[in-house]
């Protein structure tokens, strides 16, 4: 246990320690490449780059609060991270240490009025989980529901902003950005756009009454579906700062080979998780967008539960025809509609050169896999991943034809993090008969 959140001071001199460390290096490296062969600077750069990647996780992960889950979010940055930095954040994807509870127990007297003890009829001193912006504990109810207390931790609310700068500044300072671009700039401009868009989500997500209203939203866009498991909002054990949600019980992702699923009911499961995110983006336009698999469990009956409802994207109509009408195009290889498509999600730079087809069809190859295999796609053994990867060097090369797209970094991120799941879940789907209906939906409500 640890005593909680650093303060608003101290983080502020801490990351601007960790910026001036980073910024050094990277001046250093700078240097020092003027009087090397290009292949010992790539190789001076690519170890300053994981040195520099190692610092700002350590500290991000010693800070938690905003900047942390920033560094939790490194998937949806991977078009401005290179992947030195990426590996080192997918450190911060563990569970965070949990803080004394006294800090807890003085947190909930302040936004509720009195002591844990008095509010619940048992409230367990032992977490049940901890985050990167609170933690979470089990409790009874005075009317014998069983429930789980998300308690946020003090004074990171205060700090998102200042947070948030010194972040960015040391990504910059520390070339990062530049690096993960192959050398072009992006553009000021599209650099905070995408800052202002995780900002706006990190807001949200610190303000638990939106998260209660969230939480009962998604109750009633599922509530039909008998697969799709929703808590509800106790609300008289809940405020601004605390959530009181019933307690819904499921197998987490990595209990489900000791508890026996079969591959029957872990294709109920895929088929089940794919609608569900299907639905969301296209259909009702509001998109769980924190896919992490700490947030999901699981049922021998196929159910899926839907933990943590903070982290939500509002997606306009007209984001969602265009999703649709990439995935559309992508698969009948109608390239104009693709780059049309593209422009319309924010992706391509409306300044930049002319993108050959050749180069569509080479990603639509490896993305849109899934759709065009006339066999249930088996998420066990995809490549997907990895077969991105060896794309990129040839990206890189057009980058100036693409930029930052701060409309849909949440969705790439919910769809990036639920291929994931689906592999770790093993199932095997019809993908394209499954979304398919869900795409007309998209592009018939934009055409209203």
């Amino acid at each position: 246990m640890n005593e909680g959140p650093v303060t608003k001071g101290r983080r502020f001199f801490k990351l601007a320690g960790m910026t001036a460390q980073v910024a050094g290096s990277y001046a250093k490296t700078r240097i020092k490449g003027l009087f090397q062969s290009e292949e010992d600077a790539e190789r001076e750069r690519n170890a300053a780059h994981e040195l520099n990647g190692g610092r700002i996780a350590r500290t991000l992960g010693e800070l938690k609060g905003a900047v942390m889950k920033v560094g939790q979010m490194a998937s949806i940055a991977s078009d401005l991270l290179p992947k030195e930095l990426a590996e080192a954040l997918r450190s911060l994807q563990r569970q965070a240490p949990p803080v004394d509870f006294a800090v807890i127990a003085r947190q909930i007297e302040s936004e509720l009025g009195a002591a844990p003890e008095v509010l619940f009829k048992r409230f367990e001193v032992e977490p049940f989980a901890a985050a990167s912006i609170g933690q979470v504990h089990r409790a009874t109810t005075d009317d014998g529901r069983e429930v789980v207390v998300k308690v946020q931790y003090p004074g990171v609310d205060g700090a998102v902003d200042s947070d948030l700068a010194q972040l960015k500044f040391a990504l910059k300072a520390g070339g990062f950005v530049k690096r993960a671009t192959g050398l072009v700039d992006v553009k000021q401009q599209s650099l905070d756009e995408v800052f202002a868009e995780i900002r706006a989500r990190l807001v949200e997500e610190l303000d638990y009454c939106n998260e209660a209203d969230n939480v009962r939203r998604f109750g009633e866009i599922h509530r039909g579906d008998a697969h799709i498991i929703v808590p509800e909002v106790v609300g008289e054990r809940s405020s601004q700062r605390v959530l009181t949600l019933t307690f819904e019980p499921g197998d987490r992702i990595d209990e489900l080979d000791a508890r026996g699923y079969s591959q029957e009911v872990r294709d109920r499961i895929g088929d089940n998780l794919f609608r569900a995110l299907a639905a969301q983006l296209f259909e009702h336009r509001i998109l769980h967008a924190d896919p992490n698999p700490g947030n999901l469990a699981f049922r021998p009956n196929g159910e899926i539960v839907l933990y943590d409802f903070g982290c939500v994207k509002q997606v306009r109509p007209e984001i969602a025809a265009a999703y649709a009408k990439t995935i559309r195009c992508g698969i009948a290889e109608d390239w104009d509609g693709v780059d049309e498509a593209l422009r319309a999600l924010g992706v391509r730079n409306p300044e930049g050169p002319p993108v050959e087809p050749a180069f569509y069809k080479q990603w639509r190859d490896v993305l849109a896999l899934p759709f065009l295999t006339g066999e249930p796609f088996d998420y066990a053994r995809a490549t997907l991943h990895e077969d991105v990867i060896r794309l990129i060097p040839a990206a890189i090369k057009r980058m100036a034809s693409f930029q930052p797209p701060r409309e849909i970094i949440f969705i790439d991120r919910a769809i990036a993090g639920h291929f994931g799941n689906l592999r770790r879940v093993r199932s095997r789907s019809r993908v394209l008969d499954m979304v398919q209906p869900y795409l007309d939906v998209a592009l018939a409500n934009a055409s209203e």
